[in-house]
């Protein structure tokens, strides 16, 4: 299955690999709490920040404000979201609702193929758990991870969705710093989901991800009290 975005949606030439560049870096940028809630974006600092040109900046403006990171104001350029609790509580209930759906049907479609993805992934994650001072790296193969988990679900949408949700939850729970009791926690239970998932337990994999999902919430929702 070929789970990526239709090609329609993707720039192509130039300009379009120059968009798609700066869109990549705007988007971890944003995820990673390093623009402000509510920061209105400066045109020319954001070309100078990302080398780019004007076309293929405003182009990748427009793509992020389209998949929801940034808020596209009339004749008044971007700026980034504010945060809210009651944003937070649905995202998180999106996630629960969503991610859960998607798990019972990676267990029930997964090959075995999958199950090599998902032990490589598992395995690469573990080792940075323990190499790694959870900084972008760790976020990257934490993000893999999870979509390798859901990935066989069979539903291109549900995976765009639940990918979308992930970086808007994210927002939330990279606010401030680690918090390593929680976070240990949350890295056994990527274990867990493995075991569980090869086991095909459909039922207990998804009442472990209901519980991983709470507790992530636990986290961005001391960040978000903290931050405000």
């Amino acid at each position: 299955m070929n789970n990526s975005l239709p090609t329609s949606a993707k720039p192509v030439g130039p300009a379009g690999t120059a968009s798609s560049r700066v869109f990549d870096h705007l988007r971890r940028d944003l995820v990673g709490g390093r623009f402000v809630a509510g920061e209105k974006l400066a045109i020319n600092a954001l070309k100078d920040r990302y080398q780019v040109g004007l076309s293929p900046l405003r182009e990748a403006l427009n793509r992020l404000a389209a998949y929801g990171l940034l808020v596209q104001e009339n004749q008044r350029g971007f700026r980034v979201p504010k945060l809210s609790r009651d944003e937070l509580d649905d995202i998180a209930q999106m996630r629960l609702e969503m991610e859960g759906m998607a798990l019972e049907r990676a267990v029930a479609n997964g090959d075995s193929l999958w199950e090599a993805d998902l032990l490589a992934a598992a395995h690469r994650l573990k080792r940075a758990d323990i190499s790694l001072d959870k900084g972008e790296e760790w976020e990257h193969l934490h993000t893999q991870f999870h979509r390798t988990l859901v990935a066989p679900c069979g539903s291109v949408w549900l995976l765009r969705f639940i990918e979308q949700l992930h970086d808007q939850f994210d927002r939330y729970r990279r606010l401030g710093p680690k918090m390593p009791t929680i976070r240990q926690e949350l890295d056994e239970q990527h274990h867990q989901l493995v075991e569980l998932a090869l086991q095909r337990d459909a039922k207990a994999a998804r009442e472990l991800m209901d519980d991983h999902i709470h507790k992530s919430y636990e986290v961005a929702l001391k960040r978000y009290q903290d931050h405000v």
